[in-house]
């Protein structure tokens, strides 16, 4: 129901005095694993793609940011929207229609 590739990014304006460039989340992409209910996935972090490294906020390097949940055991996952991309759905790219927002919210 979702599209195969999907992208968020904040769409508030970033704080003045926040010096963090803009981030772009991976949501979805069809190269990802997807992870099911038997997965023990225990150790999970942040990797910038832009920039090749983990994700440390204001410490990957210059420029945006385009990051991606990352697992130890099975590499780059598909995530599943957190609470702030269900608030601000207007920064989903593409953007989601009211009824796939409303599949992913009752999910």
């Amino acid at each position: 129901m979702l599209p195969p590739r999907l992208l968020w990014r904040d769409p508030r304006p970033i704080p003045r005095f926040n010096r963090q460039e803009p981030v772009t989340v991976i949501v979805r992409d069809p190269g990802f694993h997807e992870p099911g209910g038997g997965d023990n996935c225990t150790s999970v972090w942040y990797v910038c793609r832009a920039h090749d490294r983990a994700y440390r906020h204001e410490a990957c390097g210059e420029g945006d940011h385009v990051i991606a949940l990352h697992c130890a055991e099975h590499g780059a996952e598909n995530m599943w929207p957190d609470p702030r991309m269900l608030m601000f759905p207007e920064g989903f790219a593409p953007p989601l229609s009211e009824a796939q927002l409303s599949w992913v919210r009752s999910s």
